[in-house]
């Protein structure tokens, strides 16, 4: 893979006094560690070792477990991708705009430019900001010309340097794209993509599985990159295609080379991995190496890039200086698209660890999620039972950088996030599809839903009933005892505070 020529504007720290955590020994802001978090896509509570429900051991997973705070009671703000990034960037509930949903390649940018995210506080406290990886909000304005700078992006929104994937890797446009310009373009080989109709002359695979070195299951039979069939039709740059088996490697070549050239500045880093997304693609060297299929077999790359990863922070002297998190974007899902024999080496595999559902689900399995938060010599490890959400990373990491703005659902719960208290949420709404439900301490409410209970493509109960669901997650952790008719009290309870907060 080449190295690819990259853009960064140093941004100097602030210097000034501030509190963060009330915690006295913090001298100003020099003293505030990098942020990185690391984003999982798909993978499930039990898809780490750490957890204990997994037959895949992710030594370097484990290390950040338990060596920090590893949340028993972790969620994601949805049971989908791209509603799960916008809460995590803005620090706000993806229900409450009807337009967060799961986003085709050509997508217009999502998040406003004058919303408040993330990355723009820290970059306003003097933090140099990046992605690297998946992005998934949209970019542009519709319309976008692949062969020019493509505008606004990462980059209008808070991020200084950025390198991404337009959407996932099962849909068209497969490039990669840094600071808005798509890398290895010809302008003599334009890039069209269109996800209504075919270019003409160009295979798919519904018409030409011939060509094809994975077979789709449902959805994914339109235009064939690199013998796999994709959502959308792409015609055009070559040259510009990704290789999906070194996808792991560049993608974590760039979150190195971000960190050795930003070493000596205050930064923070998104790197937004891809595993275990499909189309699941291993490099060679994990081909065969988990027994569980591509599948676990790209946890076991995704696992290694995180010790590579971590080895260079070590090596840059960093790794006392950093903050880590490490999360996922929603919950477990096997066969999503493609005959990949995740379903038929599952074995005694758990994704989802304990919990019902999986992702699309309002269950427990599509937004429990893992999530750890490691500071090396400054945390303390733990298990910690207190109820958070990767919405509340927005409110939490601005106070502790010293800086007045919060997201609009989020909570400033940095405390919690740091091993110091275990007084986490009292209440939070979880979506999947547009579809919404509560927890609030032990209890998950699930109001009535009308549509398929179980979808059928992907083998995973979507949590849809006529009646409200009621469960005691203390009691009965895998959903199987519908308690609504029996604690009328806590039901009713439930329903007003949901209400409360979702409005109707």
């Amino acid at each position: 893979m080449k190295k690819f020529v990259r853009l960064s504007l140093s941004v100097l720290p602030i210097v000034s006094a501030c509190n963060w955590c009330q915690q006295k020994e913090m001298k100003g802001k020099d003293d505030r560690p990098n942020i990185v978090i690391i984003y999982m896509d798909d993978l499930g509570y039990g898809d780490i070792s750490a957890n204990g429900f997994s037959s895949i051991k992710t030594p370097n997973i484990d290390r950040l477990a338990t060596g920090g705070v590893c949340f028993e009671n972790g969620y994601s703000t949805s049971a989908t991708c791209t509603p799960s990034r916008y809460g995590l960037l803005t620090g706000g509930y993806p229900w409450r705009d009807k337009d967060v949903k799961i986003l085709p390649g050509t997508a217009p940018l999502l998040i406003q430019l004058d919303q408040k995210t993330l990355p723009a506080m820290l970059r306003k406290e003097g933090y140099y900001t990046g992605i690297v990886g998946k992005w998934h909000l949209g970019l542009g304005a519709g319309n976008v010309n692949w062969i020019e700078t493509i505008t606004p992006g990462p980059n209008e929104v808070g991020f200084d340097y950025s390198f991404i994937m337009a959407a996932t890797q099962d849909r068209v446009p497969t490039v990669f794209i840094e600071n808005g310009d798509v890398v290895g373009v010809d302008s003599n080989d334009p890039i069209e993509v269109d996800y209504n109709k075919n270019f003409k002359g160009d295979p798919t695979g519904r018409d030409n599985p011939e060509l094809l070195k994975m077979k789709w299951h449902h959805g994914h039979n339109c235009s064939i990159i690199n013998g796999i069939s994709r959502i959308g039709y792409m015609h055009g740059g070559k040259s510009a295609r990704w290789v999906d088996e070194d996808m792991a490697d560049t993608f974590l070549d760039q979150a190195q080379q971000y960190v050795k050239t930003h070493k000596d500045e205050r930064f923070f880093l998104y790197y937004a991995m891809q595993q275990p997304h499909v189309p699941r693609t291993p490099h060679p060297r994990f081909v065969g190496k988990s027994g569980l299929g591509p599948r676990g077999d790209v946890i076991l790359e995704a696992d290694w890039c995180i010790g590579e990863f971590l080895k260079t922070l070590e090596k840059e002297g960093l790794m006392e200086n950093t903050l880590i998190v490490f999360t996922s974007d929603n919950g477990p899902v096997l066969n999503d698209g493609y005959y990949d024999d995740a379903v038929e080496k599952l074995g005694d595999h758990k994704p989802g660890g304990p919990f019902r559902g999986g992702k699309y689900s309002l269950f427990e399995a599509g937004t429990h999620v893992p999530f750890i938060v490691y500071w090396k010599d400054k945390i303390q490890p733990v298990k910690s039972q207190a109820l958070v959400s990767q919405v509340d990373l927005f409110s939490s990491l601005s106070a502790f950088v010293g800086s007045d703005l919060r997201g609009p659902d989020s909570q400033a719960l940095m405390d919690v996030f740091l091993g110091k208290s275990d007084r986490g949420r009292a209440s939070l709404i979880i979506e999947a599809g547009g579809r919404t439900a509560i927890r609030k301490g032990d209890w998950v409410m699930i109001p009535p839903h009308y549509g398929a209970e179980v979808n059928k493509n992907v083998n995973i109960e979507l949590g849809n009933s006529g009646d409200y669901q009621l469960y005691n997650l203390k009691e009965d952790i895998g959903q199987q005892n519908n308690l609504a008719d029996k604690n009328k009290e806590t039901l009713k309870d439930m329903i007003k505070t949901f209400k409360n907060i979702r409005g109707n």
